[in-house]
């Protein structure tokens, strides 16, 4: 009797509360669905969310709330305080804007061919031309931190440095070293790191570095639950800037493995050493990053922004783009690019997960006759990543698009290469996460010799690389087949 007396309210209770949970659990659903129509975003997204919430009870609304907002139209930087920034970089600019219709860009076949993504960039980004550059193409961890390091023990009056990884490892404890000791030495020195992408960087570590005068401030510190809606948001930016002169930006982070390997082989991997007018473009965008985590102008012209005094040589714009930007610019200048090609296009990236406009403009280009080469790693450091890319292959295959594995160890570079003139190097890859989600930086290039270049390092690793046959291909395992189908579908999400 007495068990049967604590049982009765028990299930009363319990036929009380589930519906009203159902209820409830709808009511989200429903306001979940209102959300992903007032965003706007492209379909396949939207049906992407919707699935993940429907198979998915109350952990498909978490990560919705965490992952899937759309933050590009909520404007993470407030636009009001940056304007003055704008206005420096527009002030810069004069110059620039000036001769690029000038007799003086009129002979550079390149900038004449590509005129229109010039135009482009510099109505969706401010992205600025500049032709008075000098560059140096740095391939792999030995070439990337030598330069680096040398950069940073010259510095006279500031250095500024911001990286997505910032291990405390060999490379980086060495890095910090030159840091802390250029500090005492009175160098201005401000570092930026992404808190997700630097998750391992001690208080320890930091609080050296503060003490010895490093200004330290960390990118969208990660806090619950305050600033979960914004863990998906993160700096994969990789850029360093020497007293307004040098600069550095490209895909290689901080971190030993960049220099060493990884179980999967060698780290593959190219950055690029800028001289001239660039740079000031370059730290243009770290000055926002650093007005956004600090709440400090850096608008000292004459200090921050020196006048140039390398000749012309290879013209540059520094395309930069976020959640917080109007338009995915550096998805735009890719998309602009690969339209205009008429010989081939070369592209070099870890992860392929492209939208439609991309997916399309590289099927158009091969089908239309364009020589169009993709290099892929054959392993990744991201299992998820790596099936929903391969799941893109037979489609790229059916449109004559000619498909590597580089098989040396990973290649994490992010390049492309368009009829030896249009080059890109810089931290986006060719996915949604670098197109919508990270904030991201690239150097396009329109120069002859530097993309010749690019072209035949492109060439060489290939060499170590195997092509995928469409018979190979099909014949893979209906296992592998299944996991590549499921990543894609919830590739949008990624």
């Amino acid at each position: 009797m007495i068990n049967a007396l604590y049982i009765l309210p028990l299930s009363v209770s319990w036929g009380w509360v589930r519906p009203t949970l159902v209820s409830v659990y709808g009511v989200f659903i429903l306001i979940v669905i209102y959300l992903l129509i007032q965003d706007k975003r492209e379909p396949a997204k939207s049906w992407a969310w919707l699935a993940a919430i429907v198979l998915i009870p109350i952990g498909g609304i978490a990560l919705y709330m965490i992952f899937g907002r759309n933050h590009r139209k909520e404007k993470i930087y407030n636009r009001k305080e940056i304007a003055d920034l704008q206005l420096q970089m527009e002030s810069l600019s004069a110059r620039q804007l000036y001769e690029l219709n000038s007799p003086l860009f009129q002979y550079r076949q390149e900038l004449k061919k590509y005129k229109e993504i010039i135009t482009l960039l510099l109505n969706n980004n401010k992205s600025l031309l500049s032709a008075r550059n000098r560059v140096k193409v740095l391939n792999n961890g030995a070439e990337t931190f030598p330069a680096i390091l040398e950069a940073l023990r010259g510095a006279q009056s500031f250095i500024h440095i911001e990286y997505y990884i910032f291990e405390k490892d060999r490379i980086g404890r060495e890095v910090a070293s030159v840091l802390m000791e250029k500090a005492r030495q009175g160098v201005e020195v401000r570092f930026i790191y992404d808190d997700v992408g630097s998750w391992g960087l001690s208080p320890k570590f930091l609080r050296r570095m503060k003490r010895a005068g490093v200004r330290v401030h960390c990118f969208q510190r990660v806090v619950f639950p305050w600033l979960t809606s914004k863990i998906n948001y993160r700096n994969h930016r990789k850029i360093v800037v020497v007293d307004g002169e040098v600069g550095f930006t490209g895909g290689i982070n901080i971190a030993k493995r960049y220099l060493t390997g990884t179980r999967l082989g060698i780290w593959r991997d190219t950055h690029l050493r800028i001289e001239g007018e660039a740079v000031a473009a370059l730290n243009a965008v770290f000055a926002m990053d650093w007005l956004f985590v600090s709440g400090e102008k850096l608008l000292d012209r004459e200090k921050y922004y020196p006048a140039s005094g390398v000749d012309i040589e290879t013209p540059i714009q520094i395309a930069s783009s976020g959640p917080d930007s109007d338009w995915e610019s550096i998805m735009q200048a890719f998309f602009a690019a690969m339209t205009k090609s008429v010989d081939h296009i070369y592209i070099t990236t870890p992860y392929f997960l492209p939208n439609q406009a991309i997916m399309t403009a590289v099927e158009v280009a091969a089908m239309s006759g364009v020589d169009v080469r993709i290099l892929l790693p054959e392993r990744s450091d991201s299992r998820i990543a790596h099936w929903a890319t391969q799941s893109y292959i037979s489609e790229l295959l059916e449109a004559k698009v000619k498909v590597y594995f580089y098989r040396k160890g990973f290649n994490h570079s992010k390049l492309i290469m368009i009829d030896s003139v249009f080059s890109s190097i810089g931290t986006a890859n060719m996915d949604n996460r670098s197109f919508n989600v990270n904030f991201e930086v690239t150097a396009i290039l329109y120069d002859e010799k530097v993309t010749r270049e690019l072209e035949e390092r492109f060439l060489e690793d290939l060499k170590d690389s195997e092509q995928v046959t469409a018979s190979d291909w099909e014949a893979r395992s209906r296992w592998d087949s299944f996991c590549e189908g499921l990543a894609r579908l919830f590739s949008p999400l990624m």
